[in-house]
Formats: structure tokens, C-alpha cells, sequence
């Protein structure tokens, strides 16, 4: 039995671990428990490399000011290190964190990056804990969102098998097997035959694997989808009712079935005001002239954070003879480059920038391999601020509280906001108060030819499909959407990506080669794309820490 809890509040250590404990034991993995938690909880504390103050007049460079690089420069910060943290962003704090506010009081928002946290995600509530923030839940009482796939609109409760089966022709046994024993064949099965040591692996980084791991790294999804002996009709199929997966079918097999083990998808939170409060956070404990609220630890053993906001480094190079690390950064506003030497370098920034900066010498071979080759996938996010919430009308294009509704369109995925998920009757949740909504969450090739769009056009093209979905007569959003913001990850130049996505072969190639310090253990690496957690803030968080503790260890010898 779960154990009760508060949707507005956050939920105790306790109360998570009992809730991912039922989840698992629903799916009858109640033995991946264990090996989910060691995996995914924060590192050891960095005291147990260096003690408070011991590395005071070391100097530490940290590239890119994300969750990453933050989570490192809040740590090392213990050690008495002095900390510069390089940020191109000129006037936005996260990375890819991006909470985006339509009005000054910061009521109505939209999320560009991360939106949701899942209960297995150890270190990311790991900090949510230190830094003293809130979250909600995004468990929606009411499941009435739409599938709109074929030309054919759904509600969540309709029956696929009925509406949506003979659209597609299915061999006998696929259409004699109902939706729901069919997608827990297609999500599942191959997953439930690995033992609870295999599936670990799915989630660790390692020179080498299990052969029935490699097996699966080596297998993209729609390969995978073929060893089920699934015809290429129900791939169409799978591919429609989940759009997810539909988009991302030639990527490796492992990302996708890594969130599955974990339970990505489910009992999921948000953090309460927007997600960007995390980085706001952690840079508030760099700048508080009282930093006791954040760090049990005297002031005197404290090093200083510098955190330079728009400045890009445009080159790292190794200095043999002092075994230091140059870098050289350009301030945006003016161009002017300046070289500075660092004891140390954590890089954070996605392996898409480092693409760009000159290194010299080169780092190790596989490892500039790995920064050639490793594949990020697009995403683009249109979010409609609007005057009344249509979609939580008593309406047959409405009734819906929070949760996505999924399609086979461009858009592939729209987002309705959370806030009103538990207060139903209550004044302050009339629908024709204003609301957030995410008129297109796309990736991949989705996201790319909705995002290749001029953006008015996109907007344009967004308002007609979420109609579509609904329903709704053409032009209907018109007079309802008041302001649009939209966002290609692709096309901003400090991210050239969303997030790193394998294809097949690469996490078994060149994971574990993508964490190793270069440099003579001087320059080493973080963020989630040298993590066992892509797309989250679990790994970008888990993987600041992890180096940071890394540097420790190293500066002592």
C-alpha cells in the first residue's frame, strides 16, 4: 500500500522509496529496488576526499554554468577552492534548465528544458532537499487527454484496440491482442528477461558489459521492436499511440529501455514556481553573504565562486611544462579574449559546443572521438499563453487536468499545466482564469521540421494542430492565445542540441571514455551526456558531483 501523501507538499525519503517500492513490485521487478537507489543517489560527500579549507589556493575553472557546472562549484566550494565559472548565457541562468515567465510576477510559465522529476531521481531530490525548495505533483486525477492518431481522435479511457486497430494491418496475433497486453510486451518483455544484475548494468558506466547488454546497446529501438516479431504495420502503430518512441526509433535501444527500468515516467514532480529555482538556488549560495544557510562548515574554510555570466571559452590548452590548463574566453558583449591559467578544468558544457573550441594538444584519441561522433537529438517547445483554459472546459474538447495528449502529427505531444490538478470547485480554479499551455513538445526529426519553421509560422502551425487534436473549429485558438514563445534547441548557439541521445553502439563505445580526465588528471568532464541519465537533471547533477569529487581527490596527491 502507498503511503498517503500531499500533492502540494514535498514528499519525505521515505515516502518516495515507498512509492517507487509499490511501482516496482506492480511490474514484478520488486528486487531492482535496491540496485535503482545505490545507482542513482548523489556520490559521497567531497569531505571525505578533501576536508573544509584544504584546498585553499587552488584554482578550478569551470566550464559552462548549467546544473553541472554549478553542482561542482557548489561542492568544491567546500574544499576552500577558487572558483571561476564560465557562462556564455549573457542574461539567463540554467542551461538547459529554462523556465520561461509571460508576466512580471511569475504566475503564468512554461517550461523549455526539464519539467518533471521522477521520485527514483536520488540526487536530483537529493538537492531539492539541501537547497530548501518545493515541489508538486504532476499525478493528474482526471485521465481524459486525447490521442489523436490516423485522422482519429481518442480520449485516454477509448478503447485503441477497437478504434485504432483496424487502421493498421496487423498480422492475426498482434490484432488479437489487446492494446494494453500489447504495449507491455513492446515496453516491458525484453526487459523482464534480463536478471536484476543485467538490468543494473543498463544504468552504470563501465569499460565493458555483459554480453547481453552490449547486445542491447548495439540494437536500436526499431531493431528491437523487430526481434519481438512485431510487422512493420504495428511498429506504425506503437509509433502513433506513442509518439515518444515513434520519433526516436533508429537511437539506441538502451536509452530507451534505461528509463524504463528506472520508471522515468511515472509518479512524477515539478518544482513549485518553476523548475529554474534549482540553478537559482545553487547561485544564491555563491553570492549569500550568510553562507551557514547552505553549508555546515565555517566561513573561513569556504573558497569563493566567481560566476561569470557571458563568457564563452573559445579554447583549453595544456601547459606541460607547469602541468596547468589554459583557457581563453571571450567576453560576449565587447569580443575581447583573455587567457587564464587553472590548476584544474571541469568541463560541463554539451560535447555539440565542445565540438567547436580549439584544444591543444588534442585530448586522448577516443575521447576526441567521442566528442565527433556523440549524437544529440533536436527538441522544440511552442507554449501559448492563454486568456481562459479551453482545454479544462466542461466541453467535448475539454475536461482535461494536466497530463499530455499524444499524436502522430508534427507536434507529437501537447502539455497541459499541473496547477489545477487538486483543487477542482475551488473559485481559483475557474478554466476561464489564464493558463499555460505546451502547444507542441516535438523531437528529433519531429522537432526539426516543426522547428525549421519561420517562427511565426510555427506558432501558426502549432495553433492549427493543437485544434486538430481538439477538435476545435479552425482559427479557434485565435482570439485565446495571447503570447507565444518558442524555442529550437538545435538553433541556440550555446546548446547546438536538446540532450545527448545514443544510437546504437555508442554508450558501449564511448560512455565510459566521455567521463575520463584528460590532461594528466587535470581537465575533467561532467554533464548528463556523460551520464547514465540522459536528459535529465539527474545526470548532469549526479556527474557535477561526481567530478568534483574527482578534482578533490586528485589535487591531494
Amino acid at each position: 500500500m502507498s503511503v498517503p501523501i500531499n500533492p502540494a507538499t514535498n514528499p519525505t525519503n521515505e515516502e518516495r522509496h515507498e512509492i517507487l517500492r509499490d511501482s516496482l513490485a506492480r511490474e514484478g521487478r520488486a528486487e531492482d529496488y535496491d540496485n535503482i537507489i545505490y545507482l542513482l543517489s548523489p556520490p559521497p560527500d567531497i569531505t571525505d576526499y578533501a576536508a573544509p579549507g584544504e584546498l585553499k589556493g587552488v584554482r578550478v575553472g569551470i566550464i559552462g554554468g548549467g546544473l553541472a557546472g554549478m553542482a561542482a562549484a557548489y561542492e568544491l566550494r567546500k574544499t576552500g577552492a577558487d572558483i571561476t565559472v564560465f557562462e556564455a548565457s549573457e542574461n539567463r541562468i540554467g542551461g538547459r534548465v529554462y523556465t520561461y515567465y509571460f508576466d512580471p510576477d511569475k504566475k503564468y510559465y512554461g517550461e523549455f528544458g526539464p519539467m518533471r522529476i521522477p521520485v527514483s531521481h536520488e540526487t536530483t531530490w537529493y538537492y531539492i532537499n539541501q537547497l530548501n525548495l518545493d515541489t508538486v505533483s504532476l499525478s493528474s486525477p482526471l485521465r481524459n487527454n486525447f490521442l489523436y492518431v490516423h485522422n482519429t481522435r481518442l480520449r485516454a479511457t477509448d478503447s485503441i484496440t477497437d478504434l485504432l486497430y483496424p487502421k493498421y494491418n496487423l498480422e492475426e496475433w498482434e490484432r488479437s491482442t489487446p492494446w494494453p497486453e500489447l504495449n507491455q510486451y513492446v515496453t516491458t518483455y525484453i526487459l523482464n528477461q534480463l536478471t536484476p544484475e543485467q538490468r543494473a548494468e543498463l544504468i552504470t558506466i563501465q569499460p565493458t558489459y555483459s554480453e547481453e547488454i552490449a547486445r542491447i546497446m548495439n540494437t536500436s529501438i526499431r531493431e528491437a521492436l523487430e526481434s519481438l516479431v512485431l510487422s512493420q504495420e504495428a511498429i506504425s502503430l506503437v509509433s502513433g499511440v506513442e509518439p515518444s518512441i515513434g520519433s526516436i526509433l533508429e537511437t539506441a535501444y538502451d536509452e530507451f529501455i534505461k528509463e524504463e527500468y528506472t520508471m522515468d515516467y511515472r509518479n512524477l514532480y515539478r518544482i513549485k514556481g518553476g523548475m529554474v529555482n534549482l540553478p537559482l538556488a545553487f547561485y544564491q549560495t555563491f553570492t549569500t553573504p550568510d553562507p551557514s544557510l547552505y553549508y555546515d562548515i565555517p566561513d573561513y574554510h569556504l573558497g569563493n565562486v566567481d560566476y561569470r555570466f557571458g563568457n564563452f571559452v573559445e579554447g583549453i590548452y595544456q601547459d606541460v611544462n607547469n602541468n596547468r590548463v589554459h583557457l581563453k574566453s571571450r567576453v560576449q558583449q565587447d569580443g575581447e579574449s583573455m587567457m587564464e591559467v587553472f590548476d584544474y578544468v571541469i568541463c560541463t558544457i554539451p560535447f555539440s559546443i565542445l565540438r567547436t573550441l580549439e584544444i591543444k594538444p588534442y585530448f586522448s584519441n577516443p575521447k576526441m572521438q567521442s566528442i565527433l561522433e556523440f549524437n544529440y537529438i533536436n527538441a522544440q517547445k511552442t507554449i501559448f499563453l492563454c486568456n481562459q483554459r479551453f482545454w479544462e472546459a466542461n466541453t467535448y474538447y475539454g475536461n482535461i487536468l494536466g497530463g499530455i495528449s499524444f499524436t502522430d502529427l508534427p507536434i507529437q505531444s501537447i502539455v497541459y499545466p499541473s496547477d489545477h490538478n487538486f483543487c477542482q470547485g475551488e473559485s481559483t480554479c475557474s478554466p476561464d482564469e489564464p493558463g499555460v499551455l505546451v502547444g507542441s513538445y516535438s523531437f528529433n526529426q519531429n522537432g526539426t521540421r516543426v522547428g525549421n519553421q519561420k517562427e511565426p509560422d510555427r506558432i501558426e502551425f502549432v495553433k492549427r494542430e493543437v485544434e486538430e487534436v481538439h477538435g476545435l473549429p479552425e482559427g479557434f485558438l485565435d482570439s485565446i492565445v495571447e503570447q507565444a514563445k518558442t524555442v529550437v534547441w538545435d538553433n541556440k548557439p550555446n546548446f547546438r542540441g536538446a540532450f545527448a541521445y545514443a544510437l546504437p553502439g555508442q554508450n558501449q563505445r564511448f560512455s565510459y571514455v566521455m567521463a575520463l580526465p584528460e590532461y594528466n588528471n587535470r581537465v575533467f568532464f561532467a554533464g548528463e551526456h556523460t551520464s547514465n541519465k540522459h536528459g535529465w537533471m539527474q545526470g548532469a547533477l549526479q556527474t557535477g558531483k561526481s567530478a568534483a569529487n574527482n578534482l578533490a581527490y586528485y589535487a591531494r596527491q
